[in-house]
């Protein structure tokens, strides 16, 4: 007998979105959030259609989406995205000595392109203090579009990022303000500025947490990968620290790489 053909991959992989974390990425964490000398600092957060499985350690929130689809169903509920923030939140990290960031929730949860504002004086710098997001159709194509991922390799097992740190103000004033210049670049449509906010970001990550670059248990360069991109197309960052994919911003095909699609409503 002929095996029945599976169709969609959501029959497969479930129909949660995934999420792509843009510049900004750590000022989510309460340890770096608190040192912020210009509140609230920023990042941005993309939901993106379950088209293909990600791997998982590659910085993609894959996690925590297991726990969404097993919290609820598969399904995202249809209530108010802040309230199902913290419901997912709390949990995801009840119990755990070091909490992952609402960054990974906010970006399954959040349609669109959302930019996440963060203030220690805000609920200790756990959930964001304002979240702005963009469903504009035409931007998510745009979006589509600049945007390919190249997978590079997954975190080691047993690696940290958090071995050493360097919590300078400037730099970490720095970093959240990477969030909010690769949020206006997007509504804007400017490919430039978005690879530079990219670019500037991981300069943050690699003075603020070096390890998530180099580390003991990491066999690849990531930095020479990672200028390889930078220096021939007009922007590029991982997907998390310790490596996952490469986000490269192209307004031609890059080798290797793949496109995504945003999702810009959980009606779809």
């Amino acid at each position: 007998m002929k095996a029945t053909i599976q169709t969609d991959i959501t029959s497969v992989i479930g129909q949660i979105p995934y999420r792509m974390a843009f510049a900004g990425g750590w000022i989510d964490q309460p340890f770096v959030s608190q040192h912020n000398p210009t509140p609230p600092g920023s990042m941005v957060v993309v939901a993106i259609h379950p088209t293909i499985r990600f791997m998982d350690r590659c910085g993609m929130g894959t996690s925590t989406r297991d726990v969404a689809i097993k919290l609820w169903n598969g399904r995202i509920p249809d209530r108010e995205p802040a309230k199902l923030v913290q419901e997912l939140y709390r949990a995801e990290n009840e119990g755990q000595a070091a909490p992952s960031g609402s960054q990974d929730m906010a970006g399954i949860l959040y349609p669109g392109v959302s930019r996440l504002d963060y203030d220690y004086e805000h609920t200790g710098g756990c959930f964001p203090v304002h979240v702005e997001s963009n469903t504009d159709p035409v931007v998510a194509s745009w979006l589509n579009q600049v945007i390919y991922m190249v997978p590079i390799a997954q975190r080691p097992i047993g690696y940290t990022p958090l071995e050493n740190k360097n919590l300078d103000p400037e730099w970490i004033g720095r970093l959240g303000q990477t969030g909010k210049d690769c949020f206006d670049a997007i509504v804007s449509m400017d490919a430039e500025a978005l690879g530079k906010s990219m670019n500037d970001c991981m300069a943050c990550w690699e003075a603020i947490l070096p390890g998530t670059v180099r580390h003991s248990t990491i066999t690849i360069d990531l930095v020479e990968i990672l200028s390889y991109y930078q220096q021939r197309y007009i922007g590029a960052m991982y997907s998390g620290c310790g490596g996952g994919y490469i986000y490269v911003v192209s307004e031609e095909p890059v080798p290797g790489g793949f496109n995504v699609e945003v999702k810009i409503s959980n009606d779809e």
